[in-house]
């Protein structure tokens, strides 16, 4: 999300990731909002916890001047229903109508990391309320639940075709989401085949240990590599490129990857670059 220097939002999810927004957002002196919507108010509203005391709080990107999470957040929400009510209106028959018959009748389900109670919800709602996806009203807040991310994995999972004989066995199936702020784990059992009901087999576990925390790293290593060197304005540039593809590109310790590091008549073999490419090792 980028904001103007008067905190107006200016570009949000796609828009804000077009070619040239950059230098847009340079010249009109915008700020960004780090990472994706639902990851900034992951790691902004974590609650305190063993898992979440062990982020440094460097690596998290601070928020614009002036807002704060609920504010980033409800931005983001605003956005997502926004789209939608767009969708709607354009590609169903009289989708307007459609939309406006429903506006007030929608109910809304958000995700959260598994462990998260009501301090979190509580913000959540506040944010759902300022992004206009319900009234502050009591009938208003019957319109929104939460489930955690364990939960919603283990129905989407069905729903995509995961088979629950071997739960009907009475064995248990283990969920771990591996997101880009948390890594969330989850066991469960099904506890009746009529209802198609599920329990927990163990306390859900939520650690703060997502992609964007491998991305953080990486981009620590580069600045101690390419210190002193006259590739460290290229940093920035190295580690988006690392975080979008070499990344996912690693399996095991023994193989090399290469990251896009300049020209490609760039080379400094002290640096272990070579045609433009920074090799890493596994």
């Amino acid at each position: 999300i980028y904001y103007d220097k008067h905190g107006e939002v200016r570009a949000v999810g796609a828009d804000a990731k077009r070619e040239g927004i950059e230098a847009d957002a340079e010249d009109k002196e915008w700020t960004k909002a780090e990472w994706q919507g639902k990851t900034v108010h992951k790691l902004h509203l974590r609650p305190q916890s063993p898992s979440s005391a062990l982020i440094v709080s460097h690596a998290i990107p601070p928020l614009p001047e002036g807002k704060t999470v609920i504010d980033v957040f409800a931005d983001f929400l605003r956005y997502l229903h926004q789209c939608a009510w767009k969708y709607i209106e354009e590609t169903h028959p009289n989708g307007a109508d459609m939309w406006k018959n429903l506006e007030t009748r929608t109910d809304f389900v958000l995700t959260h990391p598994n462990g998260w109670e009501g301090t979190q919800q509580s913000q959540m709602r506040r944010a759902a309320v300022k992004a206009g996806l319900i009234p502050n009203s009591p009938a208003g807040q019957q319109r929104l639940s939460f489930v955690t991310e364990g939960e919603a994995s283990l129905y989407f999972c069905i729903q995509a075709g995961l088979t629950i004989h071997a739960m009907e066995q009475g064995k248990g199936v283990l969920f771990v989401d591996a997101g880009r702020g948390t890594v969330d784990i989850t066991a469960y059992k099904q506890i009746s085949q009529d209802t198609h009901s599920f329990e927990g087999v163990v306390a859900p576990q939520c650690h703060f240990q997502g992609s964007v925390f491998v991305t953080s790293k990486a981009r620590n290593y580069l600045e101690n590599l390419l210190e002193n060197s006259r590739f460290i304005d290229d940093i920035p540039n190295i580690a988006e490129y690392f975080d979008k593809g070499t990344k996912l590109r690693f399996h095991n310790d023994n193989d090399a990857q290469y990251i896009k590091s300049g020209r490609r008549g760039d080379k400094d073999p002290l640096l272990n670059i070579r045609s433009g490419q920074l090799k890493l090792l596994g």
